[in-house]
């Protein structure tokens, strides 16, 4: 049997080179021949038809769309990170220019890699997938007939000061990084008599922020540097009780960008520095544009007790389907 684990670890370490290693692709059986040539993020890798464009339009930038994300959201340093809130959340943290093997449950990844192809500048990142975020929304919705449209969370869940002890696991489809466990199924705890479906709202939206400071916990026991600030973009970004939350389960600072599409955003700029439209990271960096910044405004302690009833309730939907 192939020992992929191994396979892993021997990828791991090349990554440093980007090349394509040889014990590697014996070990999965895969012809050297069948692989393209590995290129830094910003190159030019070739031109467009003049035909579909009217000139020889150069193809600048490749990307992941989490990678291409933090890209476009100027996060260059170490210890920066942005979150993305779609269907599901994202968030990618830069760790610099070493690749830290994550044993807490998180993808190691080239962020990306400037220079030459002879001589790459590599920056690493870990990334955290949450599979459900803004579709807990749309379960509202759909499912439950809670609210009418997407946009009438922020008021139904903002009617209450908190959730009143509610809390939903929204693991319609098991759960994602840090738990990686598909047998968990979804749950709402903690309901009393008086509890309302603004305090079910309102657990939804908290679920996206405590699902986030999973991921941010898990990076921080794997990565030597500390989460400076937060970063943010997608569709429920634009929920500012969703966004003040948030500051206050990481408690550092939120930020959200007047450009929420980052994503493309971010391809964008790699292409332009191949292209010479950009020189340089600094140049980018100036044009990120801060729309708002979120400050934590919860002490510590009410922080940790919240969060440890989100735990508690994590722990009572796992392993949930035999």
């Amino acid at each position: 049997m192939t020992d992929y684990t191994n396979a892993s670890r021997t990828l791991m370490f090349n990554i440093h080179t980007l090349r394509w290693d040889d014990d590697l692709l014996r070990e999965l059986d895969v012809p050297r021949a069948m692989l393209p040539e590995v290129m830094p993020s910003s190159h030019i890798y070739g031109e467009c038809d003049p035909s579909h464009f009217g000139a020889a339009v150069p193809i600048a930038g490749v990307a992941g769309d989490q990678q291409a994300a933090a890209f476009g959201q100027a996060c260059f340093s170490p210890g920066m990170a942005k979150s993305t809130f779609g269907t599901g959340c994202f968030m990618v943290l830069n760790t610099g220019s070493s690749a830290t093997l994550s044993r807490n449950g998180l993808l190691t990844t080239i962020g990306w890699a400037l220079g030459t192809p002879e001589q790459p500048d590599i920056t690493y990142a870990q990334e955290g997938s949450v599979f459900v975020a803004g579709a807990v929304v749309q379960w509202l919705r759909d499912g439950l007939g809670l609210i009418s449209t997407s946009g009438e969370i922020e008021q139904l869940a903002g009617s209450v000061p908190d959730s009143g002890g509610v809390y939903l696991v929204p693991a319609f489809v098991g759960l994602g990084a840090p738990y990686w466990d598909s047998r968990a199924r979804g749950g709402i705890l903690g309901l009393t008599r008086g509890s309302t479906a603004a305090h079910v709202a309102r657990a939804a939206v908290d679920a996206m922020a405590y699902q986030t400071r999973d991921l941010a916990e898990a990076m921080l026991l794997d990565a030597p540097t500390p989460l400076l600030r937060m970063r943010v973009d997608g569709g429920a970004a634009s929920n500012d009780g969703l966004m003040q939350f948030l500051s206050d389960q990481l408690g550092v600072a939120v930020q959200r960008p007047r450009v929420l599409e980052t994503t493309a955003l971010g391809a964008a700029y790699l292409a332009g520095l191949a292209a010479g439209v950009w020189r340089d990271l600094d140049q980018l960096a100036a044009l990120w544009a801060l729309e708002r910044e979120f400050v934590p405004h919860m002490g510590a302690e009410q922080r940790d007790q919240l969060y440890r009833g989100w735990r508690k309730a994590v722990g009572r939907v796992r392993d949930w389907e035999e």
